[in-house]
């Protein structure tokens, strides 16, 4: 008896810290600090422990040396290249398929839970979706980790979040810190991580943010060091400065990525019809033998590309040689995800982007030696403005090359060429890569941006259901008797089978000049916005366009768009009210407010 009251008693009060942790959390931006730090810790252990599970693989199907990246070996054996990317898209291909015959639905990845779920995300999902990535990248597909990276950050992130019951900006704010601290791990790279997740994850910059993102980029960077080392790091020495006559070929050089992004971009989806026609176990087990047997030309279109980036830096190369593998590199990536390999374009738009710089320089020298440019900066800016048109995020980029370089100069010039593209690809397509596969599953979400509580304010949660219904034949006299002026804005008429047939204003109803005829005349004649009504599903922005469009007070909301049942009505004034509250919620939470 005695032990049951003191387990019950201990049950007790580790309740009570929990809900007092929990308040803390809650009550102010700061402490949400040492949460984060925990994130970016955990976070950076899982990235080292997957880049050392991929390596480790590479080396024993491949037989390359434990030091060497795979894409940097000079060639593989053609057998390992066919069959490894088979055997591996062969387990994935078996994978969807039972995920399809069990109709599990799609992961949500951290963009689309930011952008329409408030940052909630399921860890089995993000597991799965890790794993597939490593299964993927480590069978040799040409696909990168770093989607599996952010994948399990933010999902481990989101986990915590929803187990101290966060609120929806605290918790969208925690799924950015756990992708901070992926891509800072995987690249060494903290001011890297935070920008990339203000600008792709959570979607702006946040002063009320900023602290706990950068928390967990730091922490989440120094655990990689500490464990070993960032998988993706990359060292650059000393680069010359950059005279004001190369901007402008630099900036020309943005523009062809820009144009190589989009293309990339569009090409996806018809790269997934080219699969469409088979099976859906056997997709990954095509492109795997495609993909192999572009690796029999060159282990440059494996996996991500690290160590051939690396290995190209500081090499000569021919430009015959440079085209073939940019040409090669690009065909393997989308082969790869349309086939249904799991993984990211992060660093294969980076090793892709900087071969386009080497490119652009060769070409540029042999036409006019008087206007060369450093091929080392090409390769730099060619492989941000090309992350850029394809990923996402100028300011993440350019970051990315500042800590790769430490040199302002060169910083400036990518800075530049990155703001460049991210106008052309915006104002010419419109999407990164992410939101554009989403946009290809029928989202319309084109960033990271809160928009999930829009969806969910729809004209079913803000109606009122106690509509007053009147027949069609009866009169104003007897309306009149039955509802009292100022009981309610409006009043709905239907017809005999209880359809609605249009609307008519209290203030209408109750007019003088109709005194003398009230008897006479029926209320069907005074009906408006007979063919103008709302649906449940609407959301409140769509509702204020019908409002705005039909100049209404108030609108009926009937059961569907083939029903006109009516369930309930709404007023323009509560509709506008209620949007403009959860915009300046939204707004209050990217100053760092308390909500």
């Amino acid at each position: 008896m005695f032990l049951r009251l003191r387990h019950f008693a201990d049950r007790k009060g580790s309740s009570r810290t929990m809900v007092r942790l929990r308040a803390l959390l809650r009550s102010n931006e700061f402490y949400l600090i040492p949460l984060s730090l925990v994130i970016g810790t955990l976070a950076g252990a899982v990235v080292t422990l997957m880049a050392h599970i991929a390596q480790f693989a590479h080396v024993v199907i491949y037989g390359i040396p434990v030091d060497v990246h795979l894409s940097a070996h000079a060639s593989v054996s053609p057998w390992a290249a066919l069959i490894a990317p088979a055997l591996g898209g062969l387990l994935l291909g078996i994978m969807e398929w039972s995920r399809r015959r069990m109709k599990i639905s799609n992961a949500v990845d951290p963009i689309e839970a930011n952008a329409l779920r408030g940052g909630n995300l399921s860890m089995r999902d993000s597991v799965i979706v890790s794993s597939q990535t490593l299964i993927s990248n480590g069978c040799g597909a040409s696909v990168g980790l770093e989607a599996g990276y952010t994948q399990i950050g933010s999902g481990i992130a989101s986990l915590f979040g929803k187990f101290f019951n966060l609120r929806r900006n605290d918790l969208r704010l925690m799924v950015g810190c756990g992708a901070a601290a992926a891509i800072a791990a995987a690249f060494g790279a903290p001011i890297t991580g935070a920008f990339y997740a203000c600008e792709l994850i959570v979607g702006v910059y946040s002063v009320g943010s900023a602290a706990p993102i950068l928390a967990a980029s730091l922490a989440g960077a120094l655990t990689a060091q500490w464990l070993g080392g960032a998988p993706y790091s990359l060292e650059i020495p000393k680069v010359s400065a950059v005279g004001v006559e190369q901007y402008l070929a630099l900036i020309g050089l943005a523009l062809i990525t820009s144009g190589v992004g989009i293309a990339v971009m569009r090409s996806s989806p018809m790269f997934e019809r080219l699969f469409a026609w088979l099976p859906v176990w056997l997709r990954p087990v095509a492109g795997g033998l495609i993909v192999g047997g572009f690796a029999i030309i060159t282990p440059q279109v494996l996996a991500a590309g690290h160590g051939a980036m690396v290995l190209d830096l500081f090499h000569d190369m021919t430009i015959g040689l440079i085209a073939l593998i940019i040409a090669l590199k690009v065909t393997a990536c989308l082969i790869s995800l349309a086939s249904g390999f799991r993984g990211g374009l992060f660093f294969a738009s980076l090793f892709v982007g900087s071969l386009i710089g080497k490119f652009f320089a060769a070409v540029l020298l042999l036409v006019s030696p008087n206007f060369a440019i450093d091929p080392l900066v090409a390769m730099l800016t060619g492989m941000a403005t090309l992350g850029v048109a394809i990923v996402g995020g100028p300011l993440t980029m350019s970051f990315l090359v500042l800590e790769m370089t430490r040199n302002v100069d060169v910083t400036a010039v990518v800075l530049a060429g990155c703001i460049v593209t991210s106008i052309c690809v915006r104002f010419m397509f419109g999407h990164s890569f992410s939101t554009w596969r989403l946009h290809l599953r029928g989202e319309t979400i084109r960033s990271a941006n809160d928009v999930g509580w829009l969806r969910n304010l729809t004209v079913e949660r803000l109606m009122r259901s106690d509509v007053g219904k009147v027949p069609s034949t009866t009169t104003i006299a007897a309306v009149r008797r039955e509802f009292v002026l100022g009981s309610r804005p409006g009043i709905v008429i239907v017809n005999n089978s209880d359809e609605y047939v249009g609307l008519v204003m209290l203030p209408d109803l109750f007019s003088s000049d109709l005194d003398t005829i009230a008897d006479e005349i029926q209320v069907i004649e005074l009906a408006r916005l007979i063919d103008i009504v709302l649906i449940p599903e609407m959301n409140v922005k769509s509702a204020m366009a019908v409002f705005d469009e039909a100049e209404a007070e108030m609108l009926a909301v009937v059961d569907s768009t083939d029903s006109r049942k009516v369930v309930g009505f709404l007023t323009e004034t509560f509709a506008r009210r209620r949007y403009v509250e959860e915009i300046d919620k939204a707004t209050r939470g990217v100053l760092g407010a308390l909500s």
